[in-house]
């Protein structure tokens, strides 16, 4: 709901701009406090990796979209990730899918596609740009999560404070060449800092840890929860409509998402006893 508010008055690239240097300057913050050091030298490969496939990427692509499609679209659309990540996975893995997670697949595939091909009531003219970055970014995220719980050796605030540094150096260049139209609003500056410092700065706190616990496809499992919240937000703060298929669309992609993500859930549990 936020990057909608702000994403059409700033533009795709301040946003990101504003976004990942708040959450590293948050993170810089927190680590001064906590007596922590970033240990650039020794593991700057990686921050950049994560900054990149975390951060930088997904970013811009959802910051473009914000300017085209509503919030409960783009939610949903979201929700994607931890079908990424478990196919991406099972791919580095090498492992065959599980029933279940290909019955997973199956219906959170059919639920973008009633979101996006039935729906003109939420969905403008033009919208197939925005809709490819959107999922675009979902497999981003589900890549660096992926790369992530590989990572074993950077620990999980690090990986936070110095993707994000990483994604400030990719993403202020860009300003050059998509600079702000013009001072934003009082209502923007707050929903920027919002976006930057608890939706992304302290958020990513708890993701790195969750991917370092229990696993990528699990840890992505919150997105379970953003589509109930971005319909809702998105009706009642932005006055959206909500089609029919966006509710089925839904749906059908939480459910699957859930199928894809009982196969981890059961192996941490396991684990946990």
């Amino acid at each position: 709901m936020i990057i909608r508010i702000a994403a059409p008055v700033v533009g795709p690239v301040p946003l990101i701009v504003a976004r990942v240097g708040l959450a590293a300057i948050f993170l810089t913050v927190v680590a001064r406090i906590s007596s922590r050091r970033l240990n650039v030298a020794a593991h700057w490969r990686h921050y950049l990796i994560l900054g990149t496939l975390n951060g930088a990427v997904p970013f811009l692509l959802y910051g473009y979209a914000a300017q085209t499609l509503s919030a409960s679209v783009m939610t949903i659309l979201n929700a994607t990730s931890p079908i990424w990540s478990t196919v991406i996975g099972a791919m580095v893995s090498r492992r065959p899918l599980e029933r279940g997670t290909a019955v997973g697949l199956f219906l959170g595939v059919a639920g973008v596609a009633i979101v996006v091909g039935l729906d003109r009531v939420t969905l403008p003219s033009g919208a197939q740009g925005a809709i490819a970055a959107c999922l675009l970014a979902a497999f981003s995220y589900g890549v660096a999560a992926t790369y992530a719980r590989t990572a074993k050796s950077v620990d999980s605030f690090s990986s936070a404070q110095g993707s994000m540094w990483a994604a400030t150096a990719i993403a202020v260049p860009l300003i050059a060449l998509a600079p702000p139209p013009g001072p934003p609003a009082v209502h923007v500056v707050l929903a920027l800092l919002v976006l930057g410092i608890v939706c992304t700065g302290f958020a990513f706190l708890l993701f790195f840890r969750l991917v370092q616990d229990i696993g990528a496809g699990t840890a992505l499992t919150v997105t379970f929860l953003i589509p109930v919240f971005g319909i809702a937000w998105g009706s009642i703060f932005l006055g959206e409509r909500i089609g029919w298929n966006t509710i089925i669309g839904s749906a059908l992609v939480i459910a699957g998402t859930a199928l894809v993500a009982a196969g981890p859930l059961r192996r941490v549990r396991a684990q946990m006893r």
